[in-house]
This record gives C-alpha cells, sequence and structure tokens, in this order.
C-alpha cells in the first residue's frame, strides 16, 4: 500500500502535494492571511430599481413559487430558505457562526454539506433577474430582502457558507449575471459593491489549494476574482486590478494545464466540464461588455474543443449526456426551465461564443441562454455529430443514425474519480439503454462512495470482487490503470469499431472490441489472468421491461444475445442503483454473467 500511495502521490504532482500541504499548514498556525480576514458590507439595497426596457424572454419559473435544490428536490415558498439547514437531510450546522476554517470538511451530524450550500449558490437570483426585467417590481423588493437576510445570518468568514472558496464564487459568477441583466454593471449599488469584495477577499489567498486540487474549483474560482476584480475596477474601485489580474492569469493557466487538445477536461465528468465550461462562457460573456483585452489564441482554441467535446456528448432530442464520472448536482447559471440533465443550453451558450455557430438550429429553450446575454443566434451549424476518439481523455464514440455509444478507455493524465475503465454507454434512439450509476453523494456513508465509485455502478468486468482501482480515500484512488491494447477507430460505411484494454494491479487483462452497425452491437470481452471469477455487468434502462430467456435478454425496444467460448457459471438479472440527480437513488436492472476461466464474452444488441 506504501508503494500504491508513492506512486499515486507522483501522479498528482508534488508540486500540488506541496500547495495543499502549505495551505493546511498556513491556515492552520495562522499565515495564511484568510485569517486576518475583516470586512463589512455596506447597508443599502442591493439591486437598485431596474431601468431597463420591459424585456418578454421566456424566463425560468422554476423559482417562482417554490424553492429549488439540485433541480428536482421541492419545498414550498412560504419563507426564504434557511441558510444553515440541509435540503439533503433537514439538519442544522452546528455553531453556524463559528469561523470557517475551523468546520471540519464533512460532519456526519449534518450530513453532506452540500446540501447546506446548495441555497447558498445564488441560482435563485438569476431567477429573480428574469422577473425583475420582466416588469415584476415585487421582485426587486424579495431579491433585496433573500440578501439581506443571507447577509445577516452569514457575516463575512463565519459559517459553513464561507468555507469553500468555490462556492463563494459561484455566488459571485451568479450575482454578476444577475447584474448584467438588470443592466447594473457599471452603476452597482455599494451594498453590492462591497458584498462582492468580501467574497474577493475570502476566495484570493486559498486560490492555490483550488489550484492544487487540478478540477473545477481552479477555473471556478479564477472566473470569480476576473469578473469580480473587473467589476470593482469598472465602478473606480482600483482594489479590483489585483484580483482581475490574478484572475485572468490563472484564466490562462487553467485552461492550458486542464483542457486538452481534444477538449478532455481534467476531471472526468460530463457535469463537471459543464461547470467549466459555463464558468468560462460567463467570462467571456462579461470580457465583451466590459471591452476587456481577448484571452490568448491558445485559450480560445482550448475552448473550442471544450465545446465540441460536450457538443459531441450531449444527445440533440433530449440534452441528456452520459452520466459519466463524478456527479456532484452543479448547475451554474440556470436562465432556462430546462431540466438539470439538458445540457443544450450550455452547449448552445458555448458554440455560439467559441464557435461563432448554432449547435441547435431548430428553435428551442436553450436559446433562451443567448436572449437573455443579448448575444445573436448563428446562422452557420455546428457540422454534424461524426463517431470520434478523444485520446487525450480517453474516450472514443461512435455515432450512427440510430445510436450513440460512449467508450471509456484509462488514459489518466489527472486522478480518475470512479472504477469506470472500459465502461460503455449505449443510447439507442435517444434512450440510454446500457448507463452510467452516476455519483449519489459525497458523505452519505462508505458504502454509497464504494458502490457509485467502483466497478459496480458501471458496465464493464470486475475481477475477484475487488476494484480496478484500490480507494485511498473520499476522493482518491491508487495505482492508475494504464492502456496497453487500443485498436484504432474504425468508421466504415457499414459499421465502426475500437478497442481497447489493461491489465490491473493483480495482472488482470480486460481487452474489449466494439462493433457498431445500424442494427446491431457487438461488444467481446477478452478476460483472463483472474483467479476465481470474471463477472460482467450490464446495467439496464428501467425505462422498458426487460425478459430473461434460454435465447438471451429481450425488450420491446432491442434484444440482448450473451454467448461465450467457456461455460458460463451464472447469467441472470440483479437489482441495481443509478443516480441521476445528486443524492436521488433509483432502483434498475442489471444484467450479470459470470465465468470461472479465461474466455472471451460475446454481447449482441439487436435492435
Amino acid at each position: 500500500m506504501l508503494k500504491t500511495k508513492i506512486k499515486t502521490a507522483i501522479g498528482l504532482g508534488l508540486l500540488n502535494l506541496g500547495r495543499v500541504a502549505y495551505y493546511k499548514f498556513s491556515v492552520k498556525i495562522g499565515l495564511n492571511p484568510v485569517r486576518k480576514l475583516a470586512t463589512e458590507i455596506q447597508s443599502g439595497n442591493f439591486f437598485l430599481p431596474y431601468n431597463g426596457s420591459i424585456v418578454k424572454y421566456k424566463q425560468n419559473n422554476q423559482w417562482h413559487e417554490q424553492l429549488l435544490y439540485f433541480d428536482y428536490i421541492t419545498q414550498n415558498m412560504d419563507y426564504m430558505p434557511n441558510w444553515h439547514k440541509s435540503c439533503l437531510t433537514g439538519k442544522l450546522a452546528i455553531q453556524p457562526l463559528q469561523e470557517w476554517y475551523s468546520i471540519p470538511d464533512f460532519n456526519d451530524e449534518i450530513g453532506d454539506i452540500k446540501g447546506v450550500w446548495e441555497a447558498s449558490r445564488f441560482n435563485w437570483i438569476i431567477s429573480f433577474s428574469q422577473r425583475i426585467a420582466c416588469g415584476n417590481s415585487e421582485a426587486l423588493a424579495e431579491v433585496n430582502e433573500w440578501l439581506f437576510d443571507w447577509v445577516e445570518h452569514n457575516p463575512p468568514y463565519l459559517g459553513v457558507n464561507w468555507k469553500c472558496g468555490q462556492e463563494a464564487s459561484i455566488r459571485v459568477m451568479h450575482l454578476a449575471m444577475a447584474a448584467k441583466i438588470l443592466y447594473q454593471i457599471h452603476n452597482t449599488s455599494h451594498s453590492l459593491l462591497s458584498l462582492i469584495k468580501a467574497h474577493l477577499k475570502r476566495i484570493s489567498p486559498t486560490i492555490m489549494y483550488a489550484v492544487a486540487q487540478d478540477n473545477n474549483h481552479g477555473t471556478s474560482e479564477a472566473a470569480a476574482l476576473y469578473i469580480g476584480g473587473s467589476w470593482l475596477v469598472i465602478n473606480g474601485d482600483n482594489d479590483g486590478v489585483k484580483w482581475q489580474s490574478q484572475g485572468l492569469q490563472l484564466l490562462e493557466n487553467r485552461a492550458k494545464r486542464l483542457i486538452e487538445q481534444d477538449g478532455s477536461f481534467g476531471q472526468y465528468s460530463t457535469t463537471y466540464h459543464r461547470v467549466m465550461l459555463d464558468s468560462y462562457s460567463m467570462v467571456e460573456v462579461w470580457r465583451r461588455d466590459l471591452g476587456l483585452p481577448c484571452f490568448s489564441e491558445r485559450t480560445y482554441k482550448k475552448l473550442d474543443a471544450a465545446a465540441t467535446w460536450l457538443y459531441t456528448f450531449t444527445q440533440p432530442d433530449s440534452g441528456d449526456a452520459p452520466n459519466l464520472g463524478a456527479n456532484d448536482g452543479a448547475r451554474l447559471l440556470p436562465l432556462t426551465g430546462t431540466d438539470y440533465r439538458d445540457f443544450r443550453p450550455s452547449v448552445q451558450l458555448a458554440c455560439a461564443l467559441f464557435h461563432d455557430k448554432a449547435a441547435y438550429c431548430e428553435s428551442g429553450e436553450y436559446d433562451n441562454q443567448l436572449a437573455w446575454l443579448n448575444l445573436n443566434k448563428h446562422k452557420e451549424a455546428m457540422p454534424a455529430v461524426q463517431s470520434t476518439d478523444f485520446p487525450d481523455g480517453g474516450y472514443t464514440c461512435l455515432k450512427n443514425q440510430n445510436c450513440f455509444l460512449l467508450f471509456n478507455y484509462p488514459q489518466f493524465k489527472f486522478r480518475p474519480s470512479q472504477c469506470d475503465a472500459l465502461h460503455v454507454d449505449f443510447w439507442l434512439h435517444g434512450m440510454n439503454v446500457f448507463r452510467d450509476g452516476g455519483t449519489f453523494s459525497y458523505n452519505a456513508g462508505q458504502k454509497y462512495i464504494d458502490y457509485y465509485g467502483g466497478v459496480k455502478s458501471h458496465n464493464t468486468v470486475q475481477f475477484d470482487n475487488h476494484e480496478q482501482m484500490p480507494r485511498l480515500s473520499r476522493f482518491l484512488l491508487g495505482d492508475w490503470l494504464k492502456l496497453n491494447y487500443k485498436e484504432k477507430l474504425d468508421s466504415k460505411r457499414e459499421s465502426e469499431s475500437f478497442g481497447a484494454g489493461y491489465r490491473d494491479r493483480f495482472g488482470c487483462y480486460h481487452k474489449r472490441d466494439v462493433s457498431l452497425s445500424k442494427n446491431q452491437l457487438v461488444v467481446v470481452d477478452e478476460l483472463s489472468e483472474f483467479k476465481e471469477r470474471a463477472v460482467l455487468r450490464w446495467r439496464l434502462t428501467p425505462d422498458v421491461k426487460w425478459r430473461l430467456t434460454d435465447l438471451g435478454l429481450h425488450s420491446e425496444l432491442c434484444a440482448i444475445k450473451i454467448s461465450c467460448d467457456v461455460r458460463i457459471k451464472r447469467i441472470e438479472l440483479v437489482t441495481g442503483y443509478e443516480s441521476r440527480y445528486y443524492y436521488q437513488e433509483n432502483k434498475i436492472a442489471v444484467l450479470e454473467v459470470e465465468i470461472e476461466s479465461s474466455g472471451a464474452i460475446t454481447t449482441e444488441v439487436n435492435f
């Protein structure tokens, strides 16, 4: 295990580990300036009366008559949120006015802290600002009342809602977008500017910790520093210069490091890819509004590629995408009332900004992003999605008229969060037939972390009851898998094929080849060098009824036939679980195929 930890440390980067160690040490002993912060939020209304023209764009009505958390948990709007109460567990944070740095990262008494943070991400302010711009004067009083209450119950740097720099950053971005909608960027109230400044003071001293994570924390916090700093400067506060400069440098740095040439992001996750892309989209909208200098050509090339990546993964009819990797329930900039799992608004916005093209030419609610941000919808369309290999991130997408298939293979430059090597996500006529389990929660108990982050939550093979990679901590896996076989993506007129393979730390070998044609998917899994058993799992959509017969698995959607060149010990339907939304869990059927000796299992899906 010591060897595994050393190898993992090297993979994470010694500089990043040093940054984390120094951050924790400096905060603990009081060296970090964040321990000495003090500020005051000025009195007065945060948002001023709306003086723009009344608009008639379609609003996001999700917050009009109810409180909405994680885009599916609703509560009556008879009162404003309790900023210290978890929407997930209903429990209250203990000592809500404790210094943020003395609050533990995880508290079993309140459960998942994200349940407390959710209301303080200020998603609701986007909906309120839309109501104001559409002529609802009562919404202005309401939004100021909510902000007064938040400041009263969350004085600067006290309590759980000041604990995370990224959470503070999301508030800054949403406040900025509300100010844009209400035409109050250049004539911002002193109260709102003081609130923004208080947040930048919190974010800046700990930004290197965010950078050390090599994930969305760094991109979100860089975006907030750039937006917030330039906002202060445009309103005459030159303290913002240093934060704007710091944010600009880190936005360039994070794009260079975390966005690969093929558009893959350093977090192997569709929802975190969306968080990153939405952050950069808000930054670009803000930059254009303020007439600030363009970013580097290199950065725009990376963002162009990142937009193409999400465009490729998103299903055009539903807007859904594979539930790939960690999923924390985040959706930034909710200008539309679309579902959380609809990625099209983000794709349409990013393609307009970084491609000067329309991802979706037909009119749809995803166009509301453009309307509310005063952007034109381009007439030129993005190229049709084709089968593509993303070798930097470790994904291959196969596409034909009826189907979409995602094939994950291990190509880890950054830390993986789930044991999903050689996972296949299969979509037929827009339905997610073979599906990923998701995440559920970061702090609901070890059994959830093990299940959703483990191999059982994916459409791949498990050897001898062990995981593909050992879990070293809540967010860290060791012995990162390495690819030792890759068959080039082969696109022919009749079919398309791809293959990849790996050998794990125990010597177990898995080689998977897939072939997709108009009416059939064939997956061949060659398995060897395991001791007792290998189990292949296909996690099935709950939207159809599945029947297991001697001939295989049948439904009105498709038929699945399993064959093998060695004896199959067991083939059965069992109960599994999935989480499509954060902290939501549903049962699904899972087909398990077990063998006891080296062999090749062939799965044929006919449709």
